[in-house]
């Protein structure tokens, strides 16, 4: 087995409430929680690829109180002191920041690992080499590193990287960012070849982050601070709850990684690494559609969760209804996932839309069915 990093601290960012996969996904049952892709949950496969780089002590999850507590149960090899639960969401830059000024108090050297909970990751081993490699450049000064993922379409629902010069190690420096453009921006920097996407995994060192948040975010850095300073202390809970509401609520890419690419490629200090280790981030009943439609290449592209099935002049569905027996006949492009209370019927053009079906429930207070 690879020897662990002394100084590494993944930072896995566990919070969000996964709205496009209603209705499996809940407020109390969010993506990153579910199985998606295989028997581990989204969580549950974050961690062990992360842990072959850090030991577990090293590991930490922010996440928030709806969620928490399921956390703790699926990823027991995590102390429960190292899953933080936000008492209200703030977005990347507050999340990512606390966890830099706690570690700075514990280890100056830490370098840290920023990664979202739900992606999928196809080369295990390719994916742990590059993160070595974005350790070192992130260690060997006040540097910023993004992993960023080669575009294989004019997509308008990712974060863009323009990228220069490379390094002699192969990182490349970071021009600046570009937050989901629209279609004909996007297919221009599909076209020129020096853009990649922002896969929101990011690597610095505690310090660099600590710093970077009191340049760009002056307000929220000394609350952060404060908020460190009680980890550890009966008081913390008291202290977090008070002055966590107060920071901004903003992600880091607009928070630091934007101003910060202002100062020029060759002052700014942000370096890309390209992966090509195979990203997804199943971002909707569509994208794991597409996902696992590559990996078993069933019948006439139809993926149907069930108790049996029958298809006819079907093509490219995706059904979940576990239980049931499915018949699909002369039907093509839906989504249909089923659970006890509720019913999605869609198509998978229409699948990103389905955020709005839960901002419609939250607004008629059906809170039993988010």
């Amino acid at each position: 087995m690879a020897k662990t990093n002394s100084n590494f601290y993944p930072v896995i960012l566990a919070g969000g409430r996964g709205t496009r996969f209603w209705p499996l996904s809940r407020k109390r049952r969010s993506k990153q929680l579910l199985a998606l892709d295989g028997k581990q949950t989204m969580i549950q496969q974050t961690v062990a690829r992360l842990l072959p780089l850090a030991p577990p002590s090293h590991c930490w999850i922010i996440s928030n109180e709806d969620l928490r507590r399921e956390i703790i149960r699926q990823v027991p090899r995590l102390r429960p002191t190292q899953i933080i639960a936000e008492p209200v969401g703030r977005n990347t830059a507050p999340a990512i920041g606390l966890a830099a000024f706690i570690l700075l108090r514990h280890d100056p050297s830490a370098v840290i690992g920023m990664f979202p909970s739900d992606h999928v990751i196809a080369d295990e081993d390719r994916y742990r080499e590059l993160l070595r490699k974005g350790m070192a450049v992130a260690a060997a000064g006040a540097n910023i590193v993004v992993i960023g993922i080669a575009p294989t379409r004019a997509e308008t629902g990712y974060g863009y990287i323009e990228v220069g010069a490379a390094t002699a190690d192969g990182a490349l420096r970071v021009r600046r960012f570009t937050e989901k453009p629209n279609a004909e921006r996007a297919a221009q920097f599909l076209q020129a070849g020096n853009y990649y996407w922002n896969s929101g995994m990011f690597l610095w060192s505690a310090r660099t982050l600590a710093d970077a948040l009191r340049e760009h975010l002056p307000k929220t850095a000394p609350l952060l601070e404060d908020i460190a300073a009680a980890f550890g202390t009966k008081k913390f809970p008291q202290v977090f709850r008070r002055l966590y509401p107060k920071c901004e609520n903003i992600s880091v890419d607009y928070a630091i990684l934007e101003p910060r690419s202002t100062k020029g490629e060759h002052q700014s200090n942000i370096f890309c690494l390209p992966a090509s280790f195979g990203w997804n981030d199943l971002g909707s009943w569509t994208a794991l559609h597409e996902h696992h439609i590559a990996k078993q290449k069933p019948q006439h592209d139809n993926l149907i969760s069930s108790d049996g099935a029958f298809t006819l002049n079907a093509e490219g569905n995706y059904i979940h209804a576990p239980g049931k027996f499915v018949a699909a006949v002369g039907v093509k492009n839906l989504v249909v996932v089923e659970t006890e209370d509720a019913l999605l019927i869609t198509t998978r053009e229409h699948a990103q839309d389905v955020s709005k079906v839960v901002k419609h429930l939250d607004e008629k207070k059906l809170h039993k069915l988010v």
